[in-house]
């Protein structure tokens, strides 16, 4: 059985898609670092949630959720970000502003990288204040 289990989490690590993903969270974290925001954490998680960047711009803590595509097979990278994952964002970003105390001023940003098929960058879509706090 251990032998199994480090088989099957040795093939989440190597997996395409989460290569793609963390791909796609570099790509996102640079491009924000160039339009003159200060990364404060990546992949914050707490249980039963996640932020893949949280990061400062002025006096605001901004929480990107990033979606990485290289295929619009599966629909959008938007139509990924449905009312229950918004919702658990919402609970995580709370979290987070408690924990470390920070103001109850921020938003929620949404970054889409697009690559091509062999993996390079197609395209990067910032959308600020992509969903309000509260719906």
């Amino acid at each position: 059985m251990k032998g199994y289990l480090v088989r099957l989490l040795s093939f989440f690590k190597t997996s395409p898609t989460l290569n793609r993903g963390a791909q796609g969270e570099k790509l996102a974290e640079q491009f924000l670092r160039r339009k003159g925001l200060k990364i404060l954490e990546k992949n914050f998680r707490i249980r039963g949630g996640e932020i893949d960047i949280i990061a400062e711009e002025g006096d605001r803590t901004v929480f990107v959720e990033v979606k990485t595509r290289s295929t619009h097979s599966f629909g959008s990278a938007g139509e990924s970000i449905d009312y229950y994952k918004r919702k658990v964002l919402r609970k995580t970003a709370l979290f987070y502003l408690k924990k470390k105390g920070r103001p109850f001023k921020a938003r929620f940003d949404v970054i889409y990288v697009n690559l091509q098929p062999d993996n390079r960058l197609q395209s990067i879509e910032w959308i600020e204040n992509a969903f309000p706090f509260e719906e």
